[in-house]
């Protein structure tokens, strides 16, 4: 709970915490204290014409319990977080265990991966057992946005079908894993001109993939494709420095066709692939991009 936006939600939470025990608290000596009634000590509830309910106070067996459960509250939050932000006596945090966690199983791996990072990438993907670590790795970072047979979805690059948006050599995937990336379309609609000028440019576009396309209006749109052309080149053929898509490969990231390249041009889009670095020691990154990079260059190895 150390991520509070400001100081008086852990203040809050802490001063919920204490007085929710000290009611209960205070409840349970007030039930305590009830005597059997000296009349018929019922709560004058009955059920079925002869079965009434009496109105007897807790047995003190089951009062203690709840009396131990409260203390036991209190120890507990005074040696572990649950006051809000304050620490506990002990220090413990879950990402603290966590990371001893991870330093534990790194600990107990690293003679394994130690091997396979002096393994050029080239020489992994053909080595079952560390494809069958990579593909573990793979499961359990990357499948969660490419999906687990790593072919992506719309707005999540196919990592098996050779096309690359920042490169696909085992060092650039390797990079990509590392620090990640930020990919930006910026919009301009503006600076192509019109409406009609969008829409033309639009299937100028489409045209370069072959793709099928108004062909009069892709002619109109050529000489707008000027403004594209600074990111994508003069031949659409994209830029792997910039991380701008190859519009000649009929590979569509965020959708195809006229609409969804129009609104591409006037709304833009931004893409974020997250660094793992802080995730993934340099050689577990080594077998996990020796593994994507395999994908597209020899097939998924099966391990033996």
């Amino acid at each position: 709970m150390s991520d509070f936006f400001n100081s008086g939600w852990s203040l809050y939470i802490a001063i919920a915490t204490v007085a929710g025990l000290l009611a209960c608290l205070a409840l349970l000596i007030i039930a305590a204290r009830r005597r059997v009634m000296a009349s018929d000590n019922t709560t004058g509830h009955v059920w079925d014409e002869d079965l009434r309910e009496l109105n007897n106070p807790l047995p003190r067996w089951w009062m203690w319990l709840f009396v131990i459960t409260i203390v036991f509250s209190g120890i507990y939050l005074a040696v572990y977080p649950g006051l809000g932000s304050v620490p506990g006596s002990l220090g413990w945090t879950s990402l603290g265990q966590h990371q001893q966690e991870q330093a534990k199983a790194r600990a107990v791996t690293a003679p394994l991966f130690a091997g396979l990072a002096a393994k050029p990438a080239e020489e992994l993907a053909r080595d079952p057992q560390a494809m069958a670590i990579g593909e573990r790795l793979f499961a359990n970072n990357c499948a969660t946005c490419h999906g687990s047979d790593a072919r992506g979805s719309k707005g999540f690059p196919n990592l098996a079908d050779a096309d690359w948006l920042w490169g696909g050599t085992p060092e650039k995937i390797a990079e990509t894993i590392t620090s990640g990336r930020q990919g930006a379309m910026p919009p301009i609609a503006a600076a192509v001109g019109t409406a009609e000028d969008v829409r033309n440019v639009a299937h100028y576009v489409l045209s370069l993939s072959g793709s099928a396309h108004n062909s009069i209006a892709a002619q109109l749109g050529r000489s707008k494709f000027a403004v594209c052309a600074a990111c994508h080149g003069a031949e659409g053929k994209g830029n792997p420095a910039l991380g701008a898509p190859n519009l000649t490969d009929k590979v569509w990231l965020h959708g195809w066709g006229e609409d969804a390249v129009v609104a591409m041009v006037t709304k833009g889009k931004t893409n974020v692939m997250p660094a793992h670095a802080s995730r993934l020691t340099a050689e577990q990154i080594h077998v996990l991009a020796a593994y994507v990079w395999g994908l597209s260059n020899h097939g998924p190895v099966t391990p033996q």
